[in-house]
């Protein structure tokens, strides 16, 4: 999976352990990542969690849950958090409180 990581990426994995940001706490994470300049690679581990090496290789761990999540459903909660996050970086409508 590294392999695949361009070089100089931030890398972000997903893991149960890893820090869990409410959707205001994302949101200044995307605007620190934004600010940082580097494009951000989040890994998303298989049935068996993430290698090692990934884990070793990570900026930052995210937590979506402390629920074991089955993996295609990860990507759908990851992508509408990114996008609720987004909306409240640039005041778009879609996130209320």
């Amino acid at each position: 999976m590294l392999a695949a990581v361009p070089k100089g990426n931030r890398i972000v994995t997903l893991d149960i352990p890893g820090k869990r940001w409410d959707t205001e706490e994302l949101a200044v994470q995307l605007e620190s990542w934004k600010l940082d300049g580097r494009d951000v690679s989040i890994l998303i581990g298989g049935p068996e969690g993430l290698a090692p090496a990934c884990k070793a290789a990570a900026d930052q761990s995210w937590s979506l849950s402390p629920l074991t999540l089955p993996h295609p459903l990860v990507r759908v909660v990851m992508a509408e958090s990114l996008y609720r996050a987004w909306s409240i970086t640039t005041n778009h409508p879609y996130h209320r409180e």
